[in-house]
């Protein structure tokens, strides 16, 4: 049985992200897959790596679980919006706070080269627009994709990445959501 998470980055609950992730589930369920959530926005966490990587700060109880979710998974699911070509603040500072060496990768003494500690694990991001994604890649180069999928996932060891964008938003209307809901319960239901 595969074992899906789901990873919500929008802090808005009313927002077409949460749509989204539950149609995700919808489908996972479906196939079978054992699936879990995290939704950032609802963890008690401090997202500022206050001294970096100089001094460990202690992980909250909400981090350390969130963590174990991720051990336990072999597919992470990464859903959220775009703002400013970015990730949203809240979920930066998940990554910041959670995706530590030690835990995610460990540098190797005396090199430039690191160990990936989350290999066997796949992904897929999710992430909706307020353009069509190929105006976000082609003119802009994808920012929000290149920070989690390369420097983040990937540098951790987590591959193949998939990535899907959702969009416009701002401008569809009921048909087209209910479309992408569809689109949505498919990957969850592929397992993708």
């Amino acid at each position: 049985m595969k074992k899906i998470l789901i990873i919500n980055g929008h802090p808005n609950s009313s927002s077409f992200n949460f749509a989204l992730t539950d149609s995700y589930k919808k489908g996972a369920i479906q196939s079978n897959a054992q699936v879990e959530t995290i939704v950032i926005a609802e963890l008690n966490f401090n997202p500022n790596l206050k001294f970096g990587y100089q001094k460990r700060t202690e992980l909250e109880p909400d981090l350390l679980e969130a963590w174990e979710k991720i051990q336990r998974a072999d597919h992470l699911v990464w859903i959220h919006p775009v703002w400013w070509g970015g990730l949203p603040a809240i979920t930066k500072g998940f990554i910041d706070r959670l995706f530590l060496p030690g835990m995610a990768f460990q540098y190797r003494e005396n090199s430039v080269w690191w160990d990936k500690l989350l290999k066997g694990k796949t992904a897929h991001i999710i992430t909706t627009l307020d353009q069509p994604g190929w105006y976000y890649r082609f003119f802009y180069g994808r920012p929000s994709v290149n920070q989690l999928k390369k420097s983040t996932l990937e540098f951790c060891g987590v591959k193949p990445v998939k990535v899907s964008y959702i969009g416009i938003i701002k401008t569809a209307d009921e048909e087209q959501r209910k479309k992408w809901l569809e689109k949505v319960f498919g990957f969850g239901w592929r397992n993708k």
